[in-house]
């Protein structure tokens, strides 16, 4: 099932709200406040600032969603806890300190953020994924039964060295110790071992090549994808059997309603005017991520 979840956004935009956006409103003027606030009941008034229900109740549920089950959600604690929230806003009003680079883009990407929530909240509400749609996905991606491999590989960056191994494998030597030598995938140190996998979970060369092997038996000829050369011993096959429907049906409905909107950000992309102007990567305090160079999910 693991496959699935590539349809899912790289970032999950379902799930765009976070912990730093536990705040209350921003007034760019004075530190009581000169925007109005929220219209409905108010919960209490700070330095003339109202702390209208609706602020609280966004509040609440923000904190909530951030320590389920957690200290301080009931009702009293959390309204003590914006209400020094507002204290602390209010001084860095007075203080000027939404002017400081910084704040203020921070303010700003957190603006960005709650909107483009509310905008993707709002299409999938109008665009739901119904379990007719699940249906089809599961008939056509889970429903039949099929075939599940169990490989070791080793990868290398070029065809000669894939050759050389080979070679190597036909004189005798053991594969698992080749892997740890000679792999290049982070599989190499356990001896190039995979486990078991379904087709869908490999790029195409990788699970044609493995479909075509006899168990026990290695690939004859190197086999290229886009992470390099690759020698795999096929150690085992099995039928699978998919799991039922019900059991499934809420991923699917996720994975679906995930790439509908992958679909709708693209299309609103293409019929944007979108400049990219930066001339570099931005700088960043943690190294980026490599690529694992396994065979992984094809989607």
């Amino acid at each position: 099932m693991r496959y699935l979840f590539a349809l899912i956004l790289p970032l999950s935009l379902l799930t765009l709200q976070g912990c730093d956006q536990l705040q209350t409103p921003h007034d760019s003027a004075t530190g009581s406040g000169s925007s109005a606030a929220p219209a409905g009941p108010v919960m209490a008034t700070v330095n003339g600032k109202p702390l209208t229900q609706p602020v609280f109740e966004a509040y609440a549920a923000q904190r909530r969603a951030a320590s389920p089950g957690g200290e301080g959600s009931d009702n009293a604690a959390i309204l003590e806890e914006l209400i020094n929230l507002e204290l602390m806003r209010q001084e860095g009003v007075n203080k000027g300190l939404e002017a400081k680079p910084a704040v203020a883009a921070l303010l700003d990407q957190q603006q960005r953020a709650v909107l483009a929530r509310a905008a993707i909240q709002d299409f999938t509400a109008t665009n739901p994924v119904t379990d007719e749609m699940a249906k089809q996905l599961y008939d056509t991606q889970l429903g039949a039964p099929g075939k599940e491999y169990k490989a070791s590989h080793i990868l290398v960056e070029t065809q000669d060295e894939a050759v050389a191994i080979i070679a190597e494998l036909d004189g005798g030597a053991d594969f698992a110790e080749l892997a740890k030598s000679k792999s290049t995938g982070p599989s190499g140190p356990s001896g190039g071992q995979l486990g078991w996998f379904s087709p869908a979970q490999m790029v195409p060369p990788f699970s044609q090549a493995a479909a075509q092997l006899e168990k026990g038996s290695y690939s004859k000829e190197p086999v290229e994808t886009q992470f390099g050369w690759h020698v795999i011993l096929l150690e085992d096959s099995r039928e699978s059997t998919p799991p039922a429907f019900d059991e499934v049906k809420d991923r699917l409905k996720l994975a679906m309603a995930n790439k509908l909107l992958q679909q709708h950000l693209q299309e609103v992309r293409a019929a944007a005017d979108v400049s990219i102007t930066a001339s570099e990567e931005p700088a960043s305090e943690e190294p980026a991520a490599e690529n694992s160079g396994e065979p992984a999910a094809a989607e």
